[in-house]
């Protein structure tokens, strides 16, 4: 079975401005994804998704043209070897860094999904796991920065829902973040598990300051902090109190996470499947992770291909963490671009594996055809 084509779908849809989300890292605007297409001399087709990068149009020319050349005519069954290739020939050397490993990422997403189209299996029994309940966090783009009251209020609807864990979005100031804390704790009770997010817009004093709050208001986790290469900045900030930092999203390959393992300071570990490297190199990641007793919590991107391939990959590892429930009030992406839902949540608060052959949904190609590339940034 050989790679016989290979094509990026890049997709967007404008967010109106009562569905907007300020956060970390700006205000939502639109959303944008690029999904991969992998065809076979057979005529299987698998689906992947490669993270948009906030480029979307480049990753998907990355690989239309370079990605394309370096894997046709490859055996589509050697996921392993074709990840190899476009990592010696792309990633290791002269190679564009980030853009190549979301690339590589839809494409070995992509891969997976045909082998499990030729053997019938589902992507969990392929990896070596088993359905089973996993526990999941109301995430997405949501839960953001706005009025501690109206917040508290949002974070409730979640709890009635069936979620049992909940992340808010920080980064903002000190002062603000505490009190969007404490009024969310207050509105769900002690048994509602909070995760907090500060997109990378912390400083140092930041987190000194917010700390003890967090520390009271029983935290999870403080994610990312911090850009993922101020290394310095994680290892002081493990020091500044007892609530655990988070990170992954934007580390690539296992490599990265090497050093983010060997240094120590992060005690949930967050790889995007869309970003890292695909299904391939976050078995790889989780792995790692479960030498050192750490749950893997994978971020989950824009649609419903992620979300559904996370929670297989979730199953099939010994240390699964959480699932990142996309609770985004308008995404298109996760609501119709496949014949169903890409999760359900029990009444546990947990999500499992669809049934059926790969992760179970069958893709609308009508509807991506008319979401088409919308230029310029996702947030601004």
């Amino acid at each position: 079975m050989r790679i016989a084509d290979i094509r990026a779908v890049p997709i967007s849809f404008p967010v109106p401005a009562d569905k907007s989300v300020r956060l970390g890292i700006g205000r939502s605007v639109k959303r944008d994804s690029v999904l991969v297409r992998v065809e076979t001399d057979e005529g299987h087709v698998g689906w992947g998704e490669a993270h948009h990068g906030r480029c979307p149009g480049a990753i998907a020319k990355l690989i239309d043209t370079t990605m394309r050349e370096l894997v046709l005519g490859l055996d589509a069954h050697d996921v392993a070897g074709v990840w190899a290739r476009v990592y010696k020939m792309q990633l290791a050397s002269h190679g564009m860094g980030a853009a190549a490993a979301l690339a590589l990422s839809g494409v070995d997403m992509a891969l997976w999904d045909l082998k499990c189209q030729a053997t019938g299996l589902p992507l969990v029994q392929l990896l070596g796991g088993s359905a089973k309940p996993i526990k999941a966090y109301a995430g997405g783009i949501a839960l953001g920065w706005q009025d501690p009251a109206s917040l508290a209020e949002e974070a409730q609807r979640y709890v009635q829902q069936g979620y049992r864990a909940l992340k808010l979005r920080m980064g903002d100031t000190p002062v603000r973040d505490i009190a969007r804390v404490r009024a969310v704790r207050k509105a769900v009770g002690d048994e509602i598990d909070i995760l907090t997010d500060a997109n990378t817009a912390y400083t140092l004093d930041d987190v000194r300051r917010v700390m003890p709050a967090f520390e009271e208001c029983a935290v999870g986790w403080l994610e990312e902090p911090f850009p993922p290469q101020d290394r310095r900045a994680y290892a002081i900030a493990a020091g500044l109190g007892r609530v655990p930092l988070a990170a992954g999203e934007n580390h690539y390959t296992r490599y990265e996470f090497a050093t983010l393992l060997e240094d120590g300071h992060v005690q949930f570990v967050q790889p995007d499947l869309s970003k890292t490297g695909g299904v391939t190199e976050s078995m790889r990641i989780a792995a790692m992770a479960s030498a050192q007793k750490l749950t893997v919590n994978p971020h989950t991107s824009a649609t419903a291909i992620n979300m559904a391939t996370s929670i297989h990959f979730l199953c099939a590892v010994d240390n699964p963490g959480y699932f990142e429930g996309d609770v985004t009030a308008l995404n298109p992406f996760r609501d119709h671009m496949a014949d169903k839902a890409p999760y359900a949540l029990d009444d546990k608060g947990c999500v499992r594996p669809h049934e059926g052959v790969g992760i179970g949904l069958k893709i609308d190609q009508h509807f991506i055809s008319e979401h088409p590339l919308i230029e310029g940034p996702c947030y601004v």
